[in-house]
């Protein structure tokens, strides 16, 4: 079995390469190479797969996803994306990169296939950003898809693709919207939701974080481990379940960020909250004021797609994946 992972580079790429060589099988299969690609070479993790090659590609070039998908790779999980801040502040890059790498990686795919029997299974991490308000709470899985930023767009747009690509026999594609990360750990990224994990990662290391948003803000959240999870699951799904719609809403917790603020408090004190600074962002505020609040994925459980239930839940898998590699005098 070959393994293939575009977009190895990002936080849960490397989670997912480092779980599966850790593991060093798919689905009861074991993995006999691993290719992992990100624009700079992503670091090759431990494990106990023979053969791990990282190399650097950017699917939106020419000829990179030709290349890759002349790899032949048995499960390709592509996750290679910008995030949602930053595909609104540049628009060019964000369509280049989000839709345009998907089409060619699709598409490289199509032809590598063409009359050579080579359909693989492909995992395509989308977002719930794909819908804008006016939104039901919670979300049903029909529930009509209209984003109202471009990120949100591109991935729309892409799990069209996804669904018409497998349609036409030319990949096995599983779509899967995740909820938004937290706690991610490292620095904060360009992500308009980036606060989400920002408000309590930074001050459980005694650092100051800002909020940007006012405490009744809701969102669907979900950690890096149920994320790495889904993309295993969803690598292994029987996907004839799935009929003509080949993307699912993730489970997740709902939560205002007062929820998260007290689940803070319950964990670290009230000093760790008074480390946060409050500092209304219109437009930040403008983009998530479209983001869905919660969801009803009756389809993702009853496949077996599982995630926390509560705030308490998501800071304790940060505490115990990612929170020891602080400074002891940092811990809480």
């Amino acid at each position: 079995m070959h393994i293939l992972i575009i977009g190895a580079g990002g936080m849960i790429g490397r989670k997912l390469a480092a779980e599966l060589a850790r593991t060093g099988s798919l689905g009861g299969r074991k993995i006999d190479r691993m290719t992992l690609a990100d624009v700079t070479k992503p670091l090759i993790p431990t494990g106990d797969i023979s053969a791990v090659e990282s190399i650097a590609a950017d699917i939106s070039a020419p000829g990179a996803a030709t290349d890759l998908a002349a790899r032949r790779a048995d499960v390709i999980f592509h996750l290679a994306a910008i995030v949602s801040g930053e595909a609104e502040r540049d628009f060019e890059k964000g369509y280049r990169i989000n839709l345009d790498g998907t089409r060619l990686l699709f598409e490289a795919i199509r032809l590598e296939g063409a009359g050579q029997k080579y359909v693989p299974r492909l995992v395509f991490t989308s977002s719930v950003a794909v819908y804008g308000a006016p939104l039901p709470d919670p979300i049903p899985d029909d529930y009509i898809l209209a984003p109202l930023t471009s990120y949100g767009t591109q991935k729309a747009i892409s799990e069209l693709l996804l669904a018409d690509y497998s349609r036409r026999g030319f990949l096995d594609g599983v779509g899967i919207r995740l909820p938004t990360i937290v706690i991610r750990p490292g620095a904060p990224n360009a992500a308009a939701s980036g606060f989400f994990s920002g408000i309590l990662r930074e001050p459980l290391a005694g650092q100051r974080s800002v909020l940007p948003v006012k405490e009744t803000v809701k969102h669907w959240l979900a950690s890096p481990r149920s994320a790495v999870a889904f993309l295993i699951h969803a690598a292994t799904l029987d996907t004839s379940p799935l009929g003509a719609r080949r993307t699912l809403n993730m489970p997740g917790v709902a939560a205002t960020v007062s929820d998260q603020l007290a689940a803070l408090r319950r964990v670290a004190g009230a000093e760790a909250e008074a480390l946060i600074d409050r500092r209304p962002d219109t437009a930040i505020e403008a983009i998530i004021a479209g983001w869905p609040k919660s969801f009803s994925p009756e389809q993702a459980s009853s496949l077996g797609f599982v995630a926390e239930s509560t705030v308490d839940e998501l800071i304790e898998v940060y505490l115990t994946d990612d929170a020891p590699k602080l400074a002891p005098d940092r811990q809480p």
